[in-house]
């Protein structure tokens, strides 16, 4: 089969060959949370998350200083050394415990806000790639419909005797 001089025009002007992850994306969109598999591993992760909710909180901060400060007249009446054990092992284990878990989950949610902002720009400047495609591809067809009609009157020029 032979190829006309506008297709010959079209195919040395480009050739779209899209990338794999596109056709990927569009099939399987990001997912916020990886279910495991397995009706044990789904349920300690469901455990897991419930627990870490209720003790990454500032209500639960709350109650293990006043559960804290229930043994402290104990770590004064002991001495120094008992006091500072009780400060390092009971008090800053229970409640920053629960204080840092806070923060993480309040760093953790800015994090994924930013992460979900990127696949957004992400998919905006996917959406404007595939827009220039289109006008790239509409140039395309005016260039080979142009380099046709030249190629065209070049051959009827070259035909027609010199007057």
């Amino acid at each position: 089969m032979e190829t006309s001089p506008a297709e010959t025009a079209r195919s040395a002007i480009f050739t779209h060959t899209p990338h794999p992850h596109i056709a990927r994306r569009k099939q399987h969109a990001p997912k916020a949370v990886v279910a495991p598999a397995g009706f044990m591993q789904r349920f300690n992760t469901a455990l897991g998350v419930k627990i870490t909710e209720a003790v990454g909180t500032m209500w639960c901060a709350y109650l293990f200083a006043a559960l804290a400060l229930v043994s402290l007249p104990q770590a004064i009446n002991g001495g120094t050394a008992t006091l500072v054990a009780w400060i390092a092992q009971t008090f800053i284990q229970l409640v920053l415990l629960s204080i840092i878990m806070v923060g993480q989950k309040i760093a953790g949610e800015a994090t994924d806000k930013r992460a979900i902002e990127t696949y957004n720009d992400a998919e905006a400047v996917l959406h404007e790639a595939l827009q220039i495609q289109q006008h790239l591809a509409a140039q395309d067809a005016i260039l080979v419909k142009l380099s046709a009609a030249l190629l065209e009157k070049q051959a009827l020029s070259a035909s027609s005797p010199a007057v």
